[in-house]
């Protein structure tokens, strides 16, 4: 839940400086927190996706939202402090969504790339739709390769071992090596 918060509430702060409405800026915060799992249990066949199956995920979302919105000043000063936490959520979302693929029946090819994409598609979503050039796509800073690095760990461990091991290692590797790229301004070359 912690980091659907933090991917929902850098969706309402895009929202707000936008210039969006209260619904468009809920919108923004359920589509950056949800949008990657929504896409990647579609991909698996699980309907309805379990975000919008059960309560709690859009409600973190929306009370994300509320906070960021009410606050919007301080966080857009905190950039940084979001930054980290995205990188976090970033993290946890590859590694999570690559299990859940796994005890799905998803091959580890598959398990690997729904692992990267649950961790990348919302904010592809929230990027899109505020006319923006995707983060994982600009001239930023890495994004995508260390979620697809850390759905790849995920992967090999859940084989060789234990899933929560796996999970761990798997978020903290993504994690560092994206604050190692904001912190060093690391990219792919163009």
């Amino acid at each position: 839940y912690a980091g659907i918060a933090v991917v929902a509430a850098s969706g309402s702060v895009v929202g707000v400086r936008k210039g969006f409405d209260l619904f468009g800026i809920a919108a923004m915060a359920v589509i950056s927190g949800v949008g990657g799992g929504v896409l990647r249990d579609m991909l698996l066949g699980i309907s309805p996706p379990a975000s919008l199956q059960h309560w709690p995920d859009v409600t973190v979302c929306l009370v994300a939202a509320a906070v960021a919105t009410t606050f919007a000043k301080h966080v857009i000063r905190l950039n940084q402090l979001v930054l980290i936490l995205d990188a976090l959520g970033m993290g946890v979302f590859a590694t999570s969504g690559a299990a859940i693929s796994v005890d799905h029946g998803a091959s580890w090819f598959a398990a690997a790339l729904l692992g990267m994409m649950s961790a990348i598609a919302g904010s592809v979503l929230r990027d899109v739709l505020a006319r923006e050039v995707p983060v994982v796509m600009g001239p930023d800073d890495m994004y995508a390769a260390p979620a697809m690095l850390g759905s790849v760990l995920y992967v090999l461990m859940d084989y060789l071992g234990d899933q929560w091991v796996a999970v761990v290692v798997g978020s903290v590797v993504a994690t560092l090596l994206r604050l190692a790229a904001i912190t060093f301004h690391w990219r792919l070359p163009t």
